[in-house]
């Protein structure tokens, strides 16, 4: 959730604006007596807008990885709403759990979250110097720093071409496997700084470090993955007439969520000769609504991050 997102409760949380948060309720439709899940909370924009449509009757379960949103989930009064600390990969896990089979709408709001990159103790942002870590969940699996004096110099370098697009991976990697004989990386300065230095060119008003830790990012939280996992699991828990809703941030994340949805979307590819009439060719169990939303020039004005979110809506037949 690359975008600032924001909770209802918390001076903290407040600082915070969800993007595309109308837009992304309103994709929803949400029905007052309907059962909804945020399955990346954040600090709880999007959540809640959702409950501020619900009847008395109507719940929202929230999920999220990261244990500073499960407090913000946590401080939340409203009894048509629970939360679970959980990957939004585990969605399926989540509602058994709480007794649900169908649920009549989802969110998936990709990416890392603002609170995130603005806390330097997350190690997301190479703008603030802060420990090497990039784990959503710091309490499970390895940080960067962690993987990086450990990893490969070709898995190093495969990483940063394959999530990062950054032509020079192979300089990159070669450079900081050399780093761990004198001066390891370990903090998020060292790593911008490192980079630097080997790339030379770059967009303007880039820096250099971007799609490096854009790529360890990725890939420490096997963010891709996670998200090819949640939507077909969330797709399978969607009642008639539900609907899913994607933001995306990155070109990577955002090809996925579009692939799947249109294949989804899409009739099955029979033989050519097989004798069977058009009228009797099964439709596809989801339909894709509307065309892409972007974020407006006011949002963007507002909050620049909002600049690459884009918003794909499908509906459960």
């Amino acid at each position: 959730m690359i975008g600032a997102d924001s909770g209802a409760e918390g001076d903290k949380a407040l600082a915070h604006v969800s993007v595309l948060g109308a837009e992304a309720v309103d994709a929803l439709a949400v029905r007052p007596d309907g059962v909804y899940v945020d399955a990346t909370f954040g600090r709880g924009g999007h959540s809640r807008r959702i409950l501020d449509r619900l009847g008395p009757t109507g719940r929202l379960i929230a999920i999220d990885r990261d244990p500073e949103a499960i407090a913000v989930a946590a401080s939340w009064t409203d009894s048509r709403f629970s939360y679970a600390h959980e990957r939004a990969s585990r969605i399926e896990q989540v509602l058994d759990d709480a007794g649900i089979a169908q649920v009549d709408g989802v969110l998936l709001d990709v990416g890392v979250s603002s609170p995130q990159i603005d806390d330097a103790a997350r190690g997301f942002s190479f703008r603030r110097d802060g420990p090497l870590d990039m784990r959503m969940d710091p309490s499970s699996g390895e940080s960067a720093a962690e993987w990086l004096a450990r990893a490969s110099e070709k898995d190093i370098g495969e990483v940063i071409w394959r999530y990062g697009e950054e032509r020079f991976a192979k300089q990159i990697a070669r450079a900081l496997v050399a780093a761990r004989t004198g001066d390891p990386v370990v903090t998020t300065r060292q790593l911008a700084a490192l980079v630097a230095t080997v790339v030379r060119t770059r967009e303007p008003g880039q820096d250099p470090a971007t799609r490096t830790f854009q790529a360890l990012r990725i890939h420490i939280n096997q963010e891709l993955e996670e998200l090819e996992i949640a939507l077909a699991a969330t797709c399978s828990r969607l009642g008639p007439g539900g609907r899913i809703v994607v933001i995306a941030f990155h070109s990577l994340e955002d090809r996925i969520v579009k692939r799947f949805l249109r294949e989804r979307a899409t009739p099955p590819v029979l033989p050519a000769r097989l004798p069977i009439r058009a009228a009797d060719i099964p439709e596809p169990d989801m339909r894709l609504v509307g065309k892409p939303v972007r974020a407006t020039p006011e949002e963007i004005a507002a909050n620049p991050r909002a600049r690459s979110a884009i918003m794909r809506i499908a509906e459960r037949r």
